[in-house]
């Protein structure tokens, strides 16, 4: 009899048409995550001089700037000549004056002057000879003339120059320069003026120094 009864539950079970009493119900496979379908994109070729591209309806296309650069020359200036003289120049400033007794040459009131010279020339001045000359003058003072070895070029120098003049009177005076390169025209004062507690060191005089303003 039991025999009969599983032959029959057996039976039973292979009529079914999947081999289940009860289906399941369908459902994803579990542990296993939903894949996204992968965005196609599609670079856009850069074409040399063009400054942007256009853009693809629904496709994202970068924008590409090609900068060119351009060369600026600047044009160098062009230097200026500025003429200068080239011969002998000089400039003869007479500062002033001031007098007092010579006892050592036996005279009696003498004229002292302080001349500047610059040379402003384009050449060395050379064996100079500056002579005072006075109005009034009486002796011919032995320090009425200086003389100089070189004056360069841009240099000055100045000088003490005395003559013979008559006392108590007002003189007056012209100084000229003599050197290899020639004669210079004279420079004079009618009246030379006292030049006081402004008279050079002697210790700078007839020693060239630069020019100065």
């Amino acid at each position: 009899m039991q025999k009969i009864t599983l032959s029959i539950l057996l039976a039973f079970l292979l009529s079914s048409c999947n081999g289940w009493i009860i289906n399941p119900l369908p459902g994803p496979t579990p542990f296993l995550p939903s894949t996204p379908t992968p965005s196609i994109f599609t670079p856009t070729p850069v074409v040399i001089g063009v400054t942007s591209a256009s853009a693809t309806p629904g496709i994202a296309t970068p924008t590409a700037t090609i900068i060119i650069p351009t060369s600026t020359e600047t044009a160098l200036p062009v230097p200026t000549l500025t003429s200068s003289p080239t011969g002998p120049a000089i400039s003869i400033k007479v500062l002033g004056c001031n007098t007092s007794i010579d006892i050592t040459h036996s005279m009696g009131e003498v004229t002292n002057a302080f001349v500047t010279m610059k040379n402003t020339g384009g050449m060395e001045l050379t064996n100079l000879k500056v002579t005072l000359f006075a109005l009034d003058e009486g002796r011919e003072h032995p320090d009425k003339t200086v003389e100089l070895t070189s004056l360069p070029v841009g240099y000055q120098v100045t000088v003490k120059l005395t003559a013979d003049s008559t006392y108590k009177q007002e003189s007056a005076i012209q100084v000229e320069v003599l050197s290899d390169q020639g004669i210079f025209p004279r420079e004079g004062s009618a009246s030379c003026t006292d030049i006081g507690v402004f008279a050079p060191n002697p210790d700078s005089l007839n020693t060239p120094i630069p020019n100065v303003p």
